[in-house]
């Protein structure tokens, strides 16, 4: 099994737990018991009353079922392996108000970017139990965290532009790996009208717009690249580590589901 997580800046302050627990379970040189670990989440959501109702849990099951059958994870006899990529968070935000203020260039600020993902990359290793590593060829099995800078500098691989930032560059180390793509963010996915989306396509996704606070909350270049590329991705809300856990093994979880592989 093999999955990037890509893991929001706004979860800055959740991110430690998040990952310790992904690394507790994915530990190099153990097997990752998944029937004991949805005993575990299970039995959490009864204790917080946070169990779905019938219909729900069928609905999601009936999810599951087709995101098995569309072949978007090409690893499945891979051990496990999971890619941490950084978001931009306050570095990131540091470059954009840099940007207003002086006007920089498109180079300029996308590669500053990228550095504010490193130095997110930094905070995260100083205060979990991953690995770092630099390269997304052959990952290692456990959990490790990106270091995006050296790979996309050399390679180059996306435009330079702030309709690009770590959501597109998650999903081209996703698609790089031939990872399962989970998109870990503050929300819990896609809203419209006021209401979760459960699954929308990805050209849908692109007409909702792109603000955390109103719709979609991805950059504007994922859409097109999940389209693409033929990749879905699964957005969950960060707060709820059991649900981090059920979307990385690929289960029901309460989320937004974006289809790309149509």
């Amino acid at each position: 099994m093999r999955v990037v997580v890509k893991l929001g800046g706004s979860l800055i302050r959740e991110a430690t737990g998040i990952i310790d627990r992904l690394v507790e379970e994915f530990a190099p040189g153990g097997v990752a018991q998944e029937k004991e670990t949805f005993g575990k989440v299970a039995s959490e959501k009864v204790a917080s009353g946070k169990v779905a109702s019938g219909k729900e849990e069928r609905n999601l099951e009936k999810e599951a079922s087709v995101r098995g059958r569309s072949g978007e994870d090409s690893s499945d006899t891979c051990p496990e392996c999971i890619i941490i990529v950084p978001g931009g968070g306050i570095f990131a935000d540091a470059v954009r108000e840099a940007d207003r203020t002086f006007g920089l260039g498109a180079d300029a600020s996308h590669w500053m970017a990228v550095l504010g993902m490193e130095q997110y990359a930094c905070c995260l290793l100083d205060k979990s139990r991953a690995a770092a590593t630099h390269s997304i060829k052959n990952p290692e099995p456990g959990v490790s965290i990106f270091f995006p800078y050296g790979l996309l500098k050399a390679e180059d691989p996306l435009p330079h532009s702030w309709d690009v930032t770590s959501d597109t560059i998650a999903a081209w180390v996703a698609h790089q790996t031939g990872a399962r793509f989970v998109k870990v963010t503050d929300v819990d996915g896609v809203f419209l009208e006021g209401e979760l989306v459960r699954e929308i396509s990805a050209p849908a996704l692109a007409a909702t717009g792109t603000s955390c606070t109103g719709t979609s909350c991805t950059d504007r270049a994922l859409p097109e690249f999940l389209l693409k590329n033929r990749m879905d991705c699964m957005i969950v809300n960060g707060k709820y580590p059991e649900r981090v856990l059920l979307a990385v093994y690929g289960r029901p979880v309460l989320g937004t589901w974006v289809k790309g592989n149509i």
